[in-house]
């Protein structure tokens, strides 16, 4: 799925050298991609902002875990665009320093999206604390810099490999259908495929029948709707705001007439960005 006019640019991503993040980034866009490691998701945003980055790579959702409501917020607060999207099958992997056995594990660390898909297995251990960390990959990093022999880290293959750690424990997740979609998001309107399906968000005025008002003006359409996702409107308690996705770009008439048609019912609406479908919804 490579997209080979922009092999060579530079991409963001939260974590370490092989987190799932630059796996997912590669996947998409070929590994000839320059890559731009940060600590934190706001550091993505505001690299790509700053454009010392082309693009940057967030997880947004998690089959098993659901969403990443960090970035939702995220993407709400920069002005940037999505242009493109990507699912990649996470396997998480049991992951230590040579000559460390399973029983000789105190503690696990991981990202805690990750320490939440492998919930079962970490309940199936005693005597072991699963450590919440900023990044998967970095928690390998992390346990074999300080040699420690009385850790584990969950990871992928890819990071065992990378610094030559020793796997305890293969795909260790709780369901093998284990898919995180990640977002592409660029400073301006890259295409990077065909769109089919736009992002947008908003929040609504305080009227009877509002939330049904504003998802009637796509059903009018029959424009279907592919995910909508609540969250608290910061400094206004019981106030949402709504992330929508639908088939369908910008460039179509009734799409656009059905945000403006949205807009008369709406104190704020913003378009996220037309992008091609990272696994054929839209097609």
């Amino acid at each position: 799925m490579a997209n080979k006019n922009h092999t060579h640019a530079m991409v963001a991503f939260q974590g370490a050298h092989y987190a799932f993040s630059e796996i997912a980034a590669k996947r998409y866009f070929g590994e000839d991609i320059r890559i731009l490691p940060c600590r934190a998701f706001e550091d993505v945003f505001n690299a790509v902002e700053a454009q010392e980055a082309r693009f940057g790579i967030i997880p947004i959702e998690n089959s098993l875990t659901g969403s990443i409501h960090r970035n939702y917020d995220l993407l709400l607060e920069h002005d940037l665009t999505i242009v493109g999207e990507v699912f990649l099958r996470i396997e998480q992997q049991l992951i230590a320093n040579p000559g460390v056995r399973l029983e000789d594990i105190r503690v696990i660390y991981s990202h805690p999206q990750a320490l939440e898909q492998c919930r079962l297995f970490l309940t199936s251990l005693k005597d072991v604390d699963a450590v919440a960390s900023y990044d998967t990959a970095g928690s390998v990093q992390m346990i074999h810099e300080k040699k420690m022999l009385q850790a584990a880290a969950i990871a992928s293959r890819l990071a065992a490999q990378d610094y030559q750690m020793q796997i305890l424990k293969e795909e260790i997740e709780d369901i093998p259908e284990n898919f995180t979609r990640f977002l592409i998001v660029s400073k301006n309107a890259v295409p990077l495929g065909e769109p089919n399906k736009t992002s947008v968000v908003f929040s609504m005025k305080n009227i009877p029948g509002a939330l049904f008002k504003s998802l009637s003006v796509f059903a009018l359409r029959d424009i279907d709707l592919l995910k909508i996702e609540s969250r608290p409107l910061r400094g206004k308690p019981w106030a949402y705001i709504f992330y929508l996705d639908f088939v369908g770009d910008m460039r179509q008439e009734h799409c656009r007439n059905a945000i403006r048609h949205l807009e008369e019912i709406t104190t704020f609406l913003k378009v996220l960005g037309s992008y091609e479908s990272g696994n054929g919804q839209g097609k």
